[in-house]
């Protein structure tokens, strides 16, 4: 792997450009995104030029796209003729089913392999990158296949994923909606929903005095952007929706039975995941 094309140098894709430095990356490293952001990310030290989508694309033995949901499913028929025989198209989108089947539709050449690092922050942009951002997370790959797993393109890129310090997870697109769902998205609409309540439910603002750390810590999500929430709201609806139902069950449960002994149980099991989570 000599060259690597990302298009997208957010906060994501100048990680991953800082991050493979770390690792020992020699080759180049092109970026393709609007002119500030380049501009940032070329500061950044994260890639090493910008260029146009379709001259990075050429040139490029890995395609990284990590852009919002929406422009990589409008990207990947813009660079389907430009690929290279031998590269390798991934993505860093938060949602998988719907890019592998644009993905599968549209790449004639090279090779794609879904991805999801599962790390981030709330706040965007190159400026916020850092080459340790992946270091200690899973990174999920979504093949059609195993064998997509041993491709001469997969294998470096599996074993830069290592370098990285992130851990490979193989899941299937559906499966990793699903998981996501519960995982990522339902945690991030819960805070959102309570920051919005609290809004407009907290009378003054001298009330907020009143709140401890743990309303920091519940509400830091709801810093999140709509630009980019709004495309993973979009394209992954229904597993959404029974994350959502299976929580709202779940407070309803809690909301019968305060100081109940099934609320005592509730907590418990609470504990147990905390506790896992932790570990």
């Amino acid at each position: 792997m000599e060259t690597v094309a990302i298009i997208g140098t957010g906060l994501i894709g100048a990680s991953f450009g800082l991050a493979l430095k770390k690792a020992g990356f020699r080759g180049r490293i092109l970026g393709v995104s609007s002119r500030a952001a380049v501009a940032e990310a070329l500061t950044s030290g994260a890639i090493d030029e910008a260029a146009p989508l379709g001259q990075a694309v050429a040139g490029a033995d890995l395609v990284y796209l990590s852009q919002t949901i929406g422009r990589i499913l409008e990207t990947l028929p813009r660079i389907a003729p430009r690929v290279r025989e031998g590269a390798l198209v991934t993505d860093a989108g938060s949602t998988k089913s719907r890019i592998v089947e644009v993905a599968r539709r549209s790449l004639g050449r090279g090779q794609f392999l879904g991805g999801h690092p599962m790390a981030g922050k709330e706040r965007r942009g190159a400026g916020e990158a850092d080459a340790d951002l992946f270091a200690g997370r899973a990174y999920v790959l979504t093949p059609g296949s195993a064998a997509e797993l041993e491709t001469p393109a997969a294998r470096e890129f599996l074993s830069f994923i290592r370098k990285i310090g992130a851990t490979p997870l193989v899941l299937s697109p559906e499966e990793h909606d699903r998981v996501v769902a519960l995982t990522s998205h339902l945690p991030q609409l819960l805070s959102t929903a309570l920051a919005a309540m609290l809004a407009r439910r907290l009378g003054r603002p001298e009330h907020l005095r009143a709140a401890g750390p743990g309303l920091a810590d519940m509400t830091r999500l709801a810093g999140s952007s709509y630009e980019l929430w709004g495309d993973i709201l979009s394209t992954n609806a229904a597993a959404i929706d029974s994350a959502l139902e299976a929580c709202i069950a779940e407070l309803e449960s809690l909301r019968a039975g305060l100081a109940s002994e099934n609320t005592r149980r509730e907590f418990e099991t609470a504990n147990e995941f905390w506790e896992r989570i932790r570990r």
